[in-house]
């Protein structure tokens, strides 16, 4: 129902897909690379709320019944995906309850995902959360090495980026990652996933839920590249 509608677009390194409080033309699904969801407030607050990525979708205001949000949405790790018009996505949904369902159930995983941030950013140590989100960066890009600068992960955890700094060290230090101009590559992902200290797995664990890996596998199976922040790929 949706192919016909379907465009393949290229997703590079800090492209918008979806403004805050603008109607949404356009939903993505990503199928490589990073999306970040921002929160923006006044005084040019932002916070980062959420990450999407080829387990998902844009646009869940559409899909909920809405038509904007205040959140915007930006790719942190280039990638490409396929394009649809709201419109179209809308009309089909409408004749179609099964797939009404799906995108529901995602938008439900994404809200899980958001409440988990809440909590992390309330009650974790930096290096928990830090912890959490390479983890969840992870899971997307399918790359042990993803490169990074200690201001864009200050940003992402709304932190100091003397705090990063300190958090990147200590998991250094413990063999748990590694750091070479700037690329942190995961050494060990079973600590890892320790040093989150149960901040990261629950939405994981519903998402898995909802969409059996049977179901799924087809969908997340693109060959891994080693992705930049900058939007570079290397096969």
């Amino acid at each position: 129902m949706l192919q016909p509608y379907l465009q393949s677009v290229a997703l590079p390194f800090r492209h918008r897909l979806q403004a805050a409080n603008s109607r949404i033309p356009t939903i993505a699904f990503i199928e490589s690379g990073l999306g970040s969801v921002v929160a923006i407030g006044g005084k040019r607050r932002q916070a980062e709320v959420g990450v999407i990525g080829r387990e998902g979708m844009t646009g869940l205001p559409i899909v909920l019944g809405a038509e904007c949000s205040p959140c915007e949405i930006f790719m942190q790790v280039g990638g490409s995906g396929q394009s649809i018009d709201a419109d179209h996505l809308s009309d089909a949904m409408d004749r179609s309850l099964t797939m009404a369902r799906c995108f529901q159930r995602f938008a439900h995983v994404f809200a899980v995902q958001a409440s988990c941030t809440a909590l992390a950013n309330a009650q974790g140590r930096v290096e928990e959360r830090l912890a959490r989100w390479r983890l969840m960066a992870h899971d997307r890009i399918g790359s042990d090495m993803l490169k990074l600068t200690h201001e864009f992960l200050a940003l992402m955890l709304g932190v100091r980026r003397a705090g990063v700094t300190t958090a990147l060290r200590h998991l250094e230090q413990n063999a748990i990652i590694d750091m070479a101009r700037g690329v942190v590559t995961i050494v060990d992902r079973g600590r890892l996933e320790e040093c989150a200290d149960g901040l990261y797995g629950q939405p994981e664990a519903e998402f898995e839920r909802l969409f059996p890996a049977s179901q799924f596998t087809a969908a997340i199976s693109p060959e891994p590249t080693s992705c930049r922040a900058d939007g570079a790929e290397t096969g």
